[in-house]
């Protein structure tokens, strides 16, 4: 089993709240239906700055994601499977997928309530 990264583009975003409503519901469901497949249900996000060795610059270099969660799966295939019910992709979006490789110098307890900027 390994971790799947599921980065999503596009969508529309709502603004009537009953719709907003709907929309929460769908994915409230997609993710009772992956059950424990799900690691991290993610959250939408919004564009920030680019950083470079160069500098900080305001706003993203490329395409934007729009929201993100983590999943487990036997395979890339399994992985892709389960995206193809992703609600985003009944508002136009789409998903890519990464696998997330393990690395032996991850240690996230350790860096649990420390800030990013300690």
């Amino acid at each position: 089993m390994a971790n799947y990264l599921l980065v999503y583009y596009g969508g529309t975003p709502e603004s009537d709240p009953q719709k907003v409503g709907k929309v929460m519901e769908a994915w409230v469901k997609w993710f009772q239906e992956l059950g424990q497949a799900v690691i991290d249900p993610g959250a939408p996000t919004i564009p920030g700055k680019t950083i470079t060795d160069t500098g900080i610059i305001d706003g993203i270099n490329g395409e934007h994601i729009t929201g993100y969660t983590i999943l487990k799966a036997r395979s890339m295939e399994s992985a892709a499977a389960m995206a193809k019910n992703s609600p985003i992709l009944k508002d136009g979006g789409r998903v890519s997928i990464y696998e997330i490789i393990p690395t032996s110098t991850r240690k996230e307890p350790a860096l649990a309530g420390k800030s990013s900027t300690s």
